[in-house]
């Protein structure tokens, strides 16, 4: 019994080793201007490697793609009704023998599509830059035209078996987690990674220098959404006075959403505290530019939102672990600019009985590393890169 209990035990710590690598994987990003979205690019079989181009969606539970953009379908698996694959995804359905799938559509009507699988093909730099596949990434095949660049819409939700993180990290036994790292440019090229490594390689971080991060919980993630529970909103360090129960539904992360959304009376306590420090700061009030209502005019002081300390800073405060933590967003996450000389506050007014009181939105978390590390339900923050004088492109 000595001998088989040894066994036991080398076999458990052999399986938690493997399900721990820190293999990382890593997809490009890249943003759309016009839209202010942001999609990756990976291969598909069809039959010879194709290149499709993907909206990056934290809420799409099973990713989609116009199959009309592949060379051929030959390629592809379809997925039966009796099968497994089709028992275990929630809300799938039947249209004779095929397994069927019904879902939200960021970018306009829902989409029905067929469930089929095929090879998915990516880089890495694990041991150096290689290609690595997946030899039966799951996805559904719909007739659905989409806005250039994008092709379909890459799943990145929490819940359920077959999002495209989720997919990767259980083939290839690593940790169920992945980051986003969005660029403010379309010159510049941003990153995803997916799987577990303790350090990002963001010159001038690494390794021997870690990227500074902050924790907060994940809330109720089987709800197929990442939400986090602000406590406090801060401008230039003096909380905002707001009823809590404001607060009660959290905040959601959005890959879709451009600029944060906020509850009409959240977003009229922002936009007063706002304004009164910024025409402290010499900034003169002018008509909002849509879809902002607070807008104003620098002057002729010639300031430039990319410096810090020239517009106030808003900080959201969040559950740590030992008290309140502060994600911070500072010049060129807080405003934009919308002509020479008039920048408006880049936050939104979201009605006053939204699904959720705040959507943080990409502009928002430009130039942040942030990761979702599903093992343990929490979200990672980085400092804005920018404040390090460098920025999600300049990775290597």
């Amino acid at each position: 019994m000595g001998g088989l209990t040894h066994l036991i035990v080398f076999v458990s710590m052999f399986v938690s080793i493997t399900l721990i690598s820190e293999a990382q994987y890593r997809l490009p990003i890249m943003i759309y201007e016009p839209s202010k979205q942001y999609y990756t690019s990976i291969s598909l079989r069809s039959p010879n490697m194709y290149s499709v181009t993907f909206l990056l969606d934290l809420g799409t539970n099973l990713t989609w793609l116009d199959c009309r953009e592949l060379e051929s379908l030959s390629s592809l698996r379809f997925i039966t009704c009796q099968s497994s694959t089709c028992k275990s995804i929630p809300g799938s359905g039947c249209d004779r023998k095929s397994c069927l799938y019904l879902q939200p559509n960021p970018l306009g009507k829902r989409v029905t599509g067929r469930v089929v699988q095929g090879a998915a093909t990516f880089s890495t730099k694990d041991g150096g830059r290689q290609l690595v596949s997946l030899p039966r990434f799951t996805f559904s095949c719909a007739n659905q035209l989409l806005p250039l660049p994008v092709s379909g819409v890459l799943s990145l939700s929490p819940a359920g078996e077959f999002s495209f993180w989720r997919q990767v990290t259980t083939a290839f036994n690593v940790a169920p987690k992945f980051a986003l790292c969005l660029p403010s440019s379309i010159f510049g090229i941003g990153h995803f990674y997916v799987g577990g490594v303790n350090s990002y390689n963001i010159p001038p971080f690494n390794a021997s220098n870690p990227l500074p991060m902050t924790l907060t919980p994940l809330k109720n993630i089987d709800s197929g959404k990442y939400i986090i529970s602000p406590t406090s909103i801060y401008v230039a360090g003096i909380p905002l006075s707001l009823k809590p129960s404001l607060l009660d539904g959290g905040a959601k992360i959005s890959t879709v959403v451009p600029y944060t959304l906020l509850q009409t009376d959240i977003y009229n306590a922002l936009a007063s505290a706002f304004t009164r420090k910024a025409t402290k700061m010499g900034m003169s009030k002018v008509p909002g530019t849509a879809p902002f209502k607070t807008c104003f005019d620098e002057g002729g002081s010639g300031r430039n939102i990319e410096e810090f300390m020239n517009v106030p800073v808003i900080e959201i405060g969040l559950p740590g672990r030992a008290g309140e933590v502060k994600w911070r967003f500072h010049g060129a996450n807080t405003v934009v600019r919308v002509s020479e000389t008039v920048i408006c506050l880049a936050f939104v007014d979201g009605g006053k009985k939204p699904i959720e009181p705040m959507v943080i939105g990409t502009h928002q978390f430009q130039d942040y590393m942030i990761e979702f590390d599903l093992s343990t339900s929490r979200m990672a923050i980085s400092d804005s890169l920018l404040s390090h004088k460098t920025s999600c492109f300049n990775t290597i």
